[in-house]
C-alpha cells in the first residue's frame, strides 16, 4: 500500500500552543495519594512528593496541569487545603465517595507543579459554591499582598503571588452526575457573573467556560449556544471533553472502528468551532473564542472493577485502566487530530496523569511503570513544537461500523524554526499491510535524519505491565533531497525527525 504526504513550509495550520500537551490531576483515586504524593515512600522528597513520579512526568514534558477536578471540584472547599496540615479537616468526597484528608492542597500542588515544570490550570467550584468563593481564590493566589486573603497566603509560606493565568469556570456542569449540576441558562448566568468578579481581582487571567461534558448529551449544541450567548465577552475558551471506549473484543473489525475514532474527535472539534463562530457572527464580535480540550483519553478498561470498590476509603484503586497497544495507537492518532486543529485548540489536558486513566502508574510500595500510551504522548509533547503544517495526504481509506473513509495513514508534520527541525508523526492503521510512505517536504532545505523510530511489533491487547515495550529504530527510512521514504509497518506509530538548514 502506498501513502503519500506533501507539506509546504508556507502552508501553516497554526503556531502550536504548548498548552495543547497539558494534563490533569484530580483528587480522585490514587492520582494524588500514593500517586504524586506519598511521604512514606522511599523516593519521597522533603515535601512528600514521589521523585520517581516526577522523573517520569519530566520525560513527558507536560507544560500545564489542570487541578483539582474534575467531578471532585463541584463540592470542594479550597480553604480546606491550606494552612497547617494538622489543622486541615477530613471530609467526605461526594463525587467519588472517598475520604479526603486534605493533606495535599493548593500550596502542595503549586510546589509540585514547579518541580514537574508545569503551570497550573486552576478550577473553581461552581457546583456547590459560586462567585465569592471563586473571587476569593483568585485573590488568595494572585493578589500581591495587603489584604486578608493575600496576607494569609504569605502567612502560609508563599510570599510571592502564584500568578495563576488559566482558570476553569466549573466542571461538566451539564452532567446529571455532577454535584450541583445546572441547566444551561443557570450555568451561563453564574459563569458570566463569576468571570466578571474574578477579572475584577485580576484582569490578566484567562477563563475557560464549560461546554457540554459530552457530545452525546441531549443538550449538546443548545448548551453551547446558551453559554456563549451569555458569557462570550467575559471568557476566552470553551471546554470540550471526550473519552473513547472499545467494547466488542470478539469482532476483529472492531479494531478498525476503534482506530477510526479520531474521525469522531475531528468532527466534534469542528462542530464546536462552528458553534463558537456562529455566536461570534451573530454578536458582530471581533473576538474569537478558542477551545480547551481539557479532558480526553481512552477510558473503559476499569469500568467493571470500579463497581466493586468499597466506598469511603482514602486513595482507593479507581479508574486504573491498564492500557494496551491499540490504545497507544489511538492516543497517537488523537494527538495528531489535536495538532490538525491547533488553529483553534489551544489547551489540551490528557486525563489524567498518574494512576487514574493515566500514562504513569505507581506501585504503592514499589516503583513507577509506564503505560503504552506514554510513548506517543512523550514523542509528540517533546517534538511536536513550532508550527503545524497542513498535511496533504493521498492514501487508501476504509469504512467501519461508525465511520466512512478512514485514511489508513494518519500523519502530521511540525516545523520548529528554533530547533531547525521538522518532525513527521505517522501512524499506519492497517492491520495487515505495510505502507510505502513518501513525503515531499516543499520549500525546506533538509539536511539529515536526526532520529527515526517506530512503536511496533506488539499484539493489540498487549500491555506494558512487564515493562517490555519500547520505541524501536525505524530502519527502512531514507532522505533524498527534500523527499523522505520509509516502510511503515502494519499497526505502527512512527516518528521521523529531520534537521533543516
Amino acid at each position: 500500500m502506498n501513502g503519500y504526504l506533501k507539506v509546504d513550509k508556507d502552508d501553516v495550520i497554526a503556531v502550536i500552543d504548548e498548552r495543547i500537551y497539558g494534563s490533569f490531576i484530580e483528587q480522585l483515586g490514587r492520582a494524588v495519594y500514593t500517586g504524586i504524593y506519598q511521604p512514606d515512600h522511599p523516593s519521597a522528597d522533603s515535601d512528600g512528593f514521589r521523585q520517581d513520579v516526577i522523573e517520569a512526568i519530566n520525560k513527558l514534558n507536560v507544560p500545564l496541569i489542570r487541578y483539582p477536578g474534575g467531578n471532585f471540584l463541584s463540592q470542594y472547599r479550597w480553604e480546606d487545603g491550606i494552612g497547617p496540615k494538622e489543622d486541615r479537616p477530613t471530609r467526605l468526597d461526594l463525587a467519588w465517595r472517598e475520604i479526603e484528608t486534605n493533606q495535599f492542597g493548593l500550596h502542595e500542588f503549586m510546589k509540585w507543579s514547579q518541580k514537574v515544570g508545569a503551570k497550573p490550570n486552576m478550577a473553581v467550584n461552581l457546583g456547590t459554591r459560586g462567585i465569592q468563593a471563586a473571587a476569593d481564590l483568585v485573590e488568595y493566589c494572585n493578589f500581591p499582598g495587603g489584604t486578608y486573603l493575600s496576607d494569609l497566603r504569605q502567612k502560609y509560606g508563599a510570599k510571592q503571588p502564584f500568578k495563576i493565568k488559566t482558570w476553569c469556570l466549573g466542571n461538566e456542569m451539564d452532567g446529571p452526575w455532577e454535584i450541583g449540576a445546572k441547566t444551561a441558562s443557570e450555568y451561563a448566568h453564574l459563569a458570566n457573573e463569576t468571570a466578571k468578579a474574578m477579572r475584577r481581582v485580576d484582569d490578566t487571567i484567562e477563563l475557560v467556560a464549560c461546554g457540554s461534558s459530552s457530545m452525546d448529551n441531549p443538550t449538546f449544541g443548545d448548551w453551547e449556544e446558551t453559554v456563549l450567548d451569555e458569557c462570550y465577552d467575559n471568557i476566552d475558551y470553551l471546554s470540550l471533553h471526550r473519552y473513547y471506549g472499545f467494547y466488542n473484543d470478539d469482532d476483529p473489525t472492531e479494531l478498525d472502528n476503534f482506530l477510526g475514532k479520531n474521525v469522531d474527535l475531528d468532527q466534534f472539534i469542528k462542530g464546536v468551532v462552528a458553534m463558537c463562530d456562529a455566536v461570534k457572527a451573530r454578536k458582530r464580535s471581533n473576538k474569537t473564542i478558542n477551545l480547551s480540550f481539557d479532558e480526553w483519553n481512552v477510558w473503559y478498561h476499569s469500568n467493571d472493577a470500579d463497581t466493586k470498590v468499597t466506598p469511603w476509603q482514602v486513595g482507593p484503586h479507581l479508574l486504573e485502566d491498564v492500557y494496551n497497544f491499540e490504545d497507544a495507537l489511538l492516543v497517537g492518532s488523537l494527538l495528531i487530530t489535536l495538532l490538525k486543529n491547533s488553529d483553534r485548540v489551544k489547551i489540551g489536558c490528557l486525563a489524567q496523569l498518574v494512576n487514574v486513566i493515566a500514562p504513569i502508574m505507581t506501585d504503592t510500595n514499589g516503583d513507577v511503570w509506564l503505560q503504552s500510551i506514554f510513548y506517543p504522548f512523550m514523542q509528540v509533547s517533546n517534538y511536536g513544537t513550532g508550527v503545524a503544517l497542513t498535511p496533504h495526504v493521498d492514501v487508501p481509506t476504509y469504512s467501519s461500523r461508525e465511520f466512512d473513509s478512514v485514511p489508513y495513514l494518519d500523519t502530521i508534520t511540525t516545523y520548529s524554526k528554533d530547533a531547525h527541525s521538522l518532525t513527521i508523526f505517522a501512524e499506519n492503521k492497517n492491520q495487515h499491510e505495510e505502507i510505502n510512505f513518501k513525503a515531499d517536504l516543499n520549500n525546506f532545505k533538509c539536511d539529515q535524519i536526526i532520529e527515526a523510530t517506530q512503536f511496533y511489533g506488539y499484539q493489540p491487547k498487549e500491555t506494558n505491565k512487564d515493562g517490555q515495550m519500547e520505541l524501536k529504530p525505524l530502519i527502512k527510512v531514507k532522505l533524498d533531497d527534500n523527499q523522505v521514504t520509509a516502510k511503515l509497518q502494519p499497526l505502527s506509530w512512527n516518528m521521523i525527525r529531520i534537521s533543516v538548514k
